[in-house]
This record gives structure tokens, C-alpha cells and sequence, in this order.
């Protein structure tokens, strides 16, 4: 009979102990083996962390990376500017320091700086849980060891390989010094922008005082600084600067290193800021120069670490000789005792290259750059814009005629009205062309051109023409009411001296760094936006401006060569706008609070143009405006529009867009039309230039 295992009933027998031991025998051994080979593992990681940690221990710190001299330079070589730090480090012991800064830099880059060894592994895991959760790098964990070891020893590149150097000098540092002198060295090197490394030399560069007099208030400003300075720092952003000071005060509340009123009472302060440069109040166009270092931080990416030391060299587009004629002329055309302001910006408009930059009248007292102030109105000066939109859409020729009288304008289909008026009601009661409007700034012609044309097409042209500037489609636009900037001016009027082209405005040609490789190569940005035709007709309007009757007949004598531009003038703002072959510049005055020009103080924009555009020219050989093909020039009869016959009492060479000059014949019938070859006209034509121009028409 068969045995089974279920013995009597059917219950199920156990195995003895030992039986059942021994089926488990092989599975301990192993994991005994295991943990044999764990222990080892782990022994010998500790040995190897020890013996790692020793050679680190007996290993010398590198020696901190130097900084280099950077320089600036202008078109013909000469260095303009030199960026470096070593004057404005100035270390100081801790207790130097004011607790307010130490405790705001903790609680904002490193509130567990005392409890950790180098690296806060609880921080570390926070950033890691905020940047998965964001798919992105939103958050760091830096600690301050770690910052010290990176600006000591390392540069900023993202690699593994200096990642790894950063951890092993981090232990360095740490095993090396105490927390509180890890401390020290972080707070007398961290950069705080505009030049200024340390507590002491950021103390007194913002504030003028020494880093242990700060001000809970001044610290949580300060502290916030380092981890962008060209974000953070007042003199860049306020408003960003002021968001994060709320924040540092904040987070001190929340360690329980300030009470809440503490925090708010601080954030309600108003600081007193020292004037920035300080340093560079002195030396060829400063405004300029603050310029191209913006040019290169905020748009090309230039680390602003680099710049101060890095040995790199920035060649920019400045003409020497011009920037001195723009700040002779600046400093000549307003008296010394007026606080009026003036910004002079001129470009060569063949190239884009910004020449001379005058961004006020005293760069020691206001670093303002008016060059980029978009606030003013342009007045006139805005209206070839408008012409340029008339030619171009076909809607005029320059012997479209409108007349010169007061005038109310519907628009809005009929809703709404505008009466504008002619400066001191000066009217000719009878129809004017295009060219006699822009010599006298006829703004009831002006008006016309706009409702003709349509204000929407010129915010168009405006535009093309590099203008970005805020705009609404009224009737108003004609007269300039729209504030613009003079550097946005002076690239639009570039854009008529070279034939339709309007190129970006560069400052900055390339960048090198300290072995000479190319880190930018500026490549402006041009587009043909109008034809040339159509800019030569509008420059031929426009050099009336400075002839018998035109708004800058006054400083024509001054100019010994072609030129073209126009005038604006407002209750508050007095402009020159205008252009040689060579340069197109912008010339504004008025003041920096809206104060009300008298007629003397509105009539200094066109001499200080004058002065400069001749001085900074005067080794260069008056040039014609060269004219393209798709141009006429036919004799006219101004008071008709029509062409002028033989007989005709008086004419006048007027130039037009091919396909575009009258057809119709003033005169006797039958008599010939007058062409550029007849002098009848020739008592009109006043400069030597224009005895030129008109042989060349020939």
C-alpha cells in the first residue's frame, strides 16, 4: 500500500526543522556573502574617502584667477574706456561688516551656510523636486562655499569637468578655513556690479558710506545685487531691485532674523543712491561708452564679470574727431549758466555706424542718456516721414497744392474734428506745394497730406524706417505729437541719405577676448524700405530747409555743403534733424522736466547741428546727394503746379519721380516747356551747389 503525506484524515504533515533548515542553507549563505562583500565595499570606500580626503587636505589651493585690463576702443584704435576692478576691491575684516548685510546674504543665498560641510544636500533636494516639477533650471542650490570656490578658482562655463573642480575645491575651502572666514572672503570678492567687488567698495559705491554703517534697509538692497547685478542693481532697474530687497526682508522675517515691522519699515525707506560713475566722469563720450557696455551685457550676453576683467577688447564705431566736434558744439550752443539739456546722435548712414553721441550737457551730474529717451515730441521734424508715405503710396508729387489757411479736419467718419494752426498764425492765405510746406513747416498742409494719405500707412513707414516708438492713427501724427527718440530719429533721416536703405545703428564692430578670438562680429541688419527715386525727391524738398525762407535759413552760412533736413519745434522740445551723404544727425534741446522753451532757447538746435555737421566733416570734401535713375527734373510754374512754358513769368527746377512730374503746360499755347538747360531760372539758384546740381541734371 502506497504512502501519502497527508497521513491519516488527510491532515497535512510538517517537516521537521532541520529538514526545512537545509532547504534554506544555500539562499543565507549567499546573502551572508553579500553582506561579506558589502562590508568590504564599504570599508574600502571609506578608505578611499579618507585617502581622497587626505590628498585634498595636504593639496594647496590654486592660486585665484587675475584679472585683466578690458578696453574699449574707437574706429581709428584709440582706446576710450579700460575695465578694471582691482582699484574698487577693498577687503575688510568680518567685523567690518555690517550684521544687517551678513544676515541678509544669508537668508537669501544660504540659509543653512552653518550647519552644512560645503554642500546642502537639503537644499540641493528642493531644487531638484522645483526644477523637475518646472521641466526646467528654476531653481540652484549653490551654497556660499561653493560660490567662492567657482569666482576664486573657476570660470563660469557649464561643464563637468569644472563642476567637478568646483566640488573639490568646496572641500577644500571648507576643511581649510572656518565658516566664518569662508564668510569673510565671499562678502570681500562677490561682485555687486558696476565695478564694485565686496561689501566695502559696493558700500561706497552705492551708498557712500563704509559696509559696517548699512542699514538693515541698504543691506537687504545690497544683498540682493549678486545674483544678477545687471538685474537687480538700482541704477539698471529699480523696480527689480525694490521686488527683490521685499523679498530678502521677507525671507528674514521667516528664519525669525527681523520681526515684520522690522522688515516693513525698512522696505518703506527711501534710499539715497550715489551718482554712478563716479570713476569715469572724465575722458572722451561718456555717454557713449555706458552705451556700448549696456549693448554688450544686455543684448549680446556679454558676462559683465568678463567685461570688468577679462581682458577682452570691444572695437566700436565711434570717429574721435566727430565726438569732439558733437561736444564742442553741445557745450558752445547753450550757455554755461542755463540749465537747459540738450542729446546730439549722428550716424553714418551708409553703414549704421554711430559716430558721435552726446546724451546730455554734464555727464558728472546726470548719466542720463537723452540720445534714448523716447518722451519727446519731434514736432515738424517728423513730417518728411509723412511726405516720403505721400510719394511713395502715389497720393502726391512735390507740386500737390493745398492751401494755406485755417482749417477744421473731420475724421472718424465725421465725428470727431481738428483745427490745428500754423506757428504764430502765420498763414499765406493761397495754395502752397509740398516743397514750399516743408521750407516753412506748413502744418495745414501737413494735416492735408496725412488725411490724403492716411495716418495709418505712415506708422507704416514709420516703422521701415527703425522707428518703435508709440503711435495712434490720428490726424495729429502730421504735426509729431507722438514722442520719439532723437537715436530713432536720426536712423529714420539715414534711411533718405542712403537711397532707401535703412541699416540697423551699431556701435560695437567685434569683440575679442584676451587671445584674440572673435566672440561677436556685429552684421547689421539692412533692407531696402523705399526706392531711391522716391528719397532723392524727398532730400531735393528737404534742402529747402536751409535756403531763403526755410526754417534753417538762419544757419545755412554756417554749412559750407549740401544738406538736407528739417526742423521741430514744440512748447517744450526744439529739434534738427537732418543729413550730408555722409552723416545723418539728430539734434534735440528742451529740458529735463518739460519746462517751456522761449523762442531764443527753441532756435539752439539748428546752430549746434550746424557747428557739428561742418566741424566733423571738415576734412571731407563736399559731396551732391547722388542721384539715382527713375528721377526727372523739369522746370515748373510754382504758383500753377504745371509745367512751366518759355513765357512763364516764373519757374522753378523741381525734381520728380519718373512718370510722376505735370504734363499739363502753363504759359502761351504752343510755347515750349522750359527744361534744366534754361537759365531763365537761374537767378534763383543761390549756392554753388545748386549750380552743380543743376549741371548735373543736365
Amino acid at each position: 500500500m502506497k504512502k501519502t503525506v497527508n497521513g491519516q484524515g488527510g491532515a497535512k504533515r510538517r517537516l521537521p526543522f532541520r529538514i526545512r533548515l537545509e532547504k534554506w542553507q544555500p539562499l543565507l549563505r549567499r546573502v551572508k556573502r553579500l553582506f561579506i562583500y558589502a562590508g568590504a565595499v564599504f570599508a574600502l570606500m571609506l578608505v578611499a574617502a579618507f585617502a581622497f580626503l587626505f590628498y585634498l587636505r595636504t593639496q594647496a589651493l590654486p592660486v585665484s584667477s587675475i584679472s585683466q585690463t578690458s578696453q574699449m576702443l574707437d574706429s581709428q584704435g584709440h582706446v576710450i574706456d579700460t575695465f578694471h576692478t582691482e582699484e574698487n576691491r577693498q577687503s575688510v575684516p568680518l567685523k567690518s561688516i555690517s550684521p544687517y548685510l551678513i544676515e541678509s546674504t544669508l537668508a537669501i543665498e544660504d540659509q543653512r551656510f552653518y550647519d552644512h560641510l560645503g554642500f546642502d544636500l537639503k537644499g540641493m533636494a528642493r531644487a531638484a523636486v522645483v526644477n523637475i516639477e518646472h521641466l526646467d533650471a528654476k531653481q540652484g542650490a549653490s551654497t556660499l562655499t561653493q560660490q567662492l570656490a567657482r569666482n576664486l578658482y573657476l570660470s563660469h562655463e557649464r561643464t563637468w569637468s569644472r563642476k567637478l573642480k568646483e566640488a573639490m575645491y568646496t572641500i577644500q575651502l571648507e576643511m581649510t578655513y572656518s565658516k566664518d572666514e569662508i564668510l569673510s572672503l565671499y562678502l570681500n570678492q562677490i561682485y555687486y556690479g558696476h565695478g564694485a567687488y565686496g561689501a566695502e567698495a559696493a558700500a561706497q559705491l552705492y551708498y557712500g558710506k563704509h559696509a559696517s554703517e548699512l542699514s538693515l534697509a541698504e543691506s537687504a538692497m545690497l544683498a540682493g545685487i549678486p545674483k544678477g547685478p545687471k538685474y537687480y542693481s538700482p541704477y539698471s532697474d529699480m523696480k527689480n531691485a525694490k521686488d527683490r530687497q521685499k523679498t530678502i526682508l521677507g525671507t528674514m522675517v521667516d528664519q525669525g532674523m527681523i520681526t515684520r515691522a522690522d522688515a516693513d519699515h525698512a522696505s518703506g525707506v527711501l534710499l539715497q543712491f550715489q551718482p554712478l560713475g563716479a570713476s569715469k566722469q572724465d575722458g572722451t563720450a561718456p555717454y557713449f561708452r555706458d552705451y556700448v557696455r549696456l549693448v554688450a551685457i544686455d543684448k549680446l550676453g556679454i558676462d559683465e564679470r568678463l567685461l570688468s576683467e577679462g581682458g577682452i577688447r570691444i572695437y566700436t564705431t565711434l570717429d574721435g574727431d566727430a565726438q569732439r566736434a558733437a561736444e564742442d558744439a553741445v557745450a558752445a550752443g547753450i550757455p554755461a549758466s542755463s540749465e537747459q539739456q540738450a542729446a546730439l546722435i549722428s550716424i553714418d548712414p551708409r553703414s549704421g555706424y554711430i559716430k558721435a553721441m552726446v546724451g546730455g550737457r554734464d555727464y558728472k551730474t546726470n548719466q542720463f542718456n537723452r540720445v534714448f529717451a523716447k518722451t519727446r515730441q519731434p514736432g515738424s521734424s517728423f513730417k518728411p516721414i509723412l511726405y516720403l508715405t505721400a510719394l511713395q503710396e502715389g497720393a502726391m508729387t512735390p507740386v500737390s497744392r493745398f492751401k494755406s489757411a485755417p482749417t477744421v479736419f473731420t475724421y472718424d467718419e465725421g465725428r470727431k474734428t481738428y483745427a490745428p494752426n500754423n506757428h504764430n498764425d502765420k498763414y499765406t492765405g493761397d495754395y502752397i506745394d509740398m516743397r514750399q510746406a516743408i521750407a516753412s513747416s506748413d502744418n495745414i498742409y501737413a494735416v492735408n497730406t496725412i488725411m490724403a494719405v492716411g495716418p495709418d500707412k505712415v506708422i507704416d513707414m514709420a516703422r521701415k524706417l527703425g522707428i518703435d516708438s508709440p503711435m495712434q492713427p490720428l490726424p495729429s501724427l502730421a504735426l509729431g505729437t507722438f514722442p520719439v527718440s532723437p537715436f530713432e530719429m536720426a536712423s529714420a533721416f539715414g534711411t533718405f541719405a542712403n537711397a532707401g536703405i535703412h541699416i540697423e545703428p551699431t556701435a560695437i564692430l567685434r569683440i575679442e577676448d584676451n587671445k584674440g578670438e572673435v566672440l561677436y562680429q556685429a552684421k547689421p541688419a539692412s533692407a531696402q524700405v523705399v526706392s531711391p527715386a522716391q528719397t532723392y525727391v524727398l532730400t531735393s524738398l528737404m534742402e529747402s530747409v536751409f535756403e531763403t525762407g526755410g526754417t534753417g535759413s538762419r544757419v545755412a552760412a554756417m554749412i559750407k555743403r549740401p544738406v538736407a533736413g528739417k526742423t521741430g519745434t514744440t512748447a517744450t522740445d526744439a529739434w534738427l534733424v537732418g543729413y550730408t551723404p555722409e552723416l545723418a544727425t539728430a539734434v534735440w534741446v528742451g529740458y529735463d522736466k518739460d519746462r517751456k522753451l522761449t523762442t531764443a532757447e527753441a532756435h539752439r538746435a539748428a546752430p549746434i547741428f550746424a557747428s557739428y555737421t561742418e566741424k566733423a566733416l571738415s576734412a571731407v570734401p563736399p559731396k551732391l546727394f547722388p542721384m539715382p535713375s527713375g528721377v526727372v527734373s523739369v522746370y515748373i510754374d510754382p504758383t500753377s503746379g504745371k509745367l512751366a512754358a518759355k513765357s512763364c513769368a516764373s519757374k522753378r527746377l523741381e525734381t520728380f519721380v519718373s512718370g510722376t512730374q505735370p504734363t499739363e503746360v502753363c504759359g502761351d499755347h504752343g510755347d515750349a516747356t522750359g527744361t534744366a538747360t534754361d537759365n531763365g531760372a537761374a537767378h534763383e539758384e543761390t549756392s554753388w551747389w545748386k549750380q552743380l546740381k543743376r549741371w548735373w541734371t543736365d
